[in-house]
């Protein structure tokens, strides 16, 4: 049986499972006892969609108006008139046959790959190296681009990819608990506007059901949509 620490303890009894619009439920975040590290806030919103259904999969990237107080690792696959700019953009690495012998080799020390589109039949050869790690470069996840550069830019500021879980849930990333509650509320409203605007055809009835926010280490609160 997990044991429960004092300050868990603390904030369960401080606990409401009641629904708030989305500066009350930052407001509350803020009181339950926290650790002494700024805490990511994440969101999930439990969506009406049938995750079995290929016509149903939520599956994306968003750039939130303030970030989300996170950077990424980015490599970047490209010709090589665009290996420096990458770089400068803030790819760790970047190029295109030697980066493949690179990640063939075991190199991993990254969190995103994002490439040209012509770059796709050299980056074909990662497949069963990248894709059962969720790191294969993707037209629907924004990591394909033909400007690549820009995307390399993107994803080492904070970009981020989300896809639904088989529960029908998407997770993502709001920022930080020390962000200005009017910036977290930004990001949060068009992290949901974004899921809306892509709203399968084939999802019917009610599409979000739910939505709640939590700091890493705290109780999550229910927003009131």
């Amino acid at each position: 049986m997990p044991i429960n620490s004092k300050r868990r303890k603390a904030n369960l009894a401080s606990f409401s499972k009641d629904s708030v619009p989305a500066a009350a439920a930052i407001g509350a975040l803020r009181k339950f006892k926290s650790p002494k590290f700024d805490q990511t806030v994440n969101v999930v919103l439990h969506l009406g969609i049938d995750p079995k259904q290929a016509d149903q999969i939520i599956r994306g990237s968003i750039s939130l108006p303030h970030g989300t107080g996170k950077t990424a690792r980015v490599v970047c696959f490209c010709v090589s008139d665009k290996v420096a700019a990458a770089k400068a953009a803030g790819a760790v690495d970047a190029g295109a046959e030697d980066l493949v012998a690179k990640i063939e080799a075991g190199w991993m020390e990254f969190d995103v790959a994002v490439a040209s589109p012509d770059m796709m039949r050299v980056v074909s050869k990662l497949g069963k190296v990248l894709g059962p790690k969720g790191l294969m470069p993707s037209p629907k996840a924004g990591t394909v681009a033909a400007d690549v550069v820009g995307a390399v830019r993107d994803y080492s500021n904070g970009k981020q990819e989300y896809r639904n879980d088989d529960g029908g849930n998407i997770h993502g990333v709001i920022g930080k608990l020390s962000f200005d509650d009017s910036k977290l509320v930004a990001n949060l409203e068009a992290f949901i506007a974004n899921i809306v605007k892509i709203k399968p055809s084939a999802a019917k009835g009610n599409y979000i059901k739910k939505c709640a926010i939590s700091a890493c280490m705290s109780p999550s609160v229910q927003i009131a949509l």
